[in-house]
């Protein structure tokens, strides 16, 4: 295996990219305080964890949208703060911004539409917050079922087997599996020229179910956190990434000695991730949903996919269209 550094100008660069990894492990919270999400629940026998216990045909389909407050909305209201899970090392979807400080990203200006929708819209003036919980990707399920989070906003793809320990709102992107290779290695996509080679993904993720599936004679490597890929990537430690490749062309971005592969071989739509129980607050996102897409060329998922995400993932034409239960 080629052991150059690869990308980010060698061993100066690798020192800024292992700093920022590191930099990057600790949980953040964007406003000054703490807080739960409330005591453990239970799922319990809810129209989410009935439907999902049933034979899965869609599991994008979710409840129909809702303004009403519910005990979870209630919730959120009295404690006067809102506290989400979330990435803080994904370029493009969930990052700092290394001039500010803040957390960024597609997915955080999500969380924050949420948040003046339900806590209102002076919500920073008026001793409100955003609690937001940095948390790897195989613990967004457990942080959802012990309630030390209200919701997870971090590329989390709507599958057959999350739908029974977690509920969804309707998808707001599409995405797809795909490979991340430097470029000239003979790695041509998901296939058997990853034979013999070491592929990085992150523990918890669909890459990681997908390998586990068909390895195509790859030994597989999990992290925690899907930066901690390209950082293996970059040290010659692994040979290729298995992401999502809304992540990955982030990360292309941010090393132009990578590249995306081959073709998507999996269809991953990201939905906002909630509580088995809370099916109020399941209905409240799904109504921000509604609002956030519409408008055409003139939505707010629409500036945000120009603002975030169009220099690397172009030709995306809008955001999925939303299912709902019968």
């Amino acid at each position: 295996m080629d052991r150059r550094l690869r990308g980010w100008g060698g061993v100066a660069g690798m020192a800024v990219a292992c700093a920022l990894a590191a930099a990057l492990l600790p949980a953040v919270r964007h406003e000054a305080g703490t807080g739960r999400a409330g005591p453990p629940r239970p799922p319990e026998a809810t129209p989410a964890r009935q439907a999902a216990d049933e034979d899965c045909e869609d599991p994008e389909a979710s409840l129909r949208p809702s303004g009403a407050d519910g005990p979870a909305v209630n919730r959120i209201q009295e404690s006067r703060q809102l506290v989400v899970g979330v990435d803080q090392n994904s370029f493009r979807w969930g990052y700092r911004d290394p001039a500010t400080q803040d957390l960024v990203g597609f997915d955080i200006d999500l969380v924050e539409a949420i948040a003046e929708d339900i806590l209102g819209e002076d919500y920073r003036e008026q001793d409100k917050k955003v609690v937001y919980r940095a948390i790897p990707t195989n613990q967004r399920i457990p942080a959802l079922q012990k309630g030390d989070v209200d919701l997870v906003v971090r590329t989390m793809t709507i599958n057959c087997d999350r739908i029974r320990d977690v509920a969804f709102s309707t998808a707001y992107f599409e995405a797809g599996q795909q490979v991340l290779a430097p470029k000239g290695s003979g790695i041509e996509g998901f296939d058997a020229t990853l034979a013999g080679r070491t592929v990085c993904t992150a523990a918890g993720s669909t890459g990681e179910s997908e390998l586990r599936k068909q390895s195509h004679g790859a030994r597989v490597v999990t992290v925690p956190n899907q930066l901690d890929c390209l950082v293996r990537l970059q040290l010659g430690e692994v040979d290729a990434v298995v992401t999502d490749n809304a992540l990955a062309a982030g990360q292309a971005a941010q090393d132009p000695s990578v590249e995306l592969v081959g073709e998507p071989f999996t269809e991953e739509p990201y939905g906002v991730a909630v509580n088995l129980a809370d099916d109020d607050l399941v209905r409240r996102v799904n109504k921000v949903l509604e609002e956030y897409r519409a408008g055409g060329a003139d939505s707010a998922w629409r500036e945000a996919y120009e603002k975030w995400l169009a220099d690397d993932l172009k030709g995306i034409e809008g955001p999925p269209a939303p299912k709902y239960k019968s």
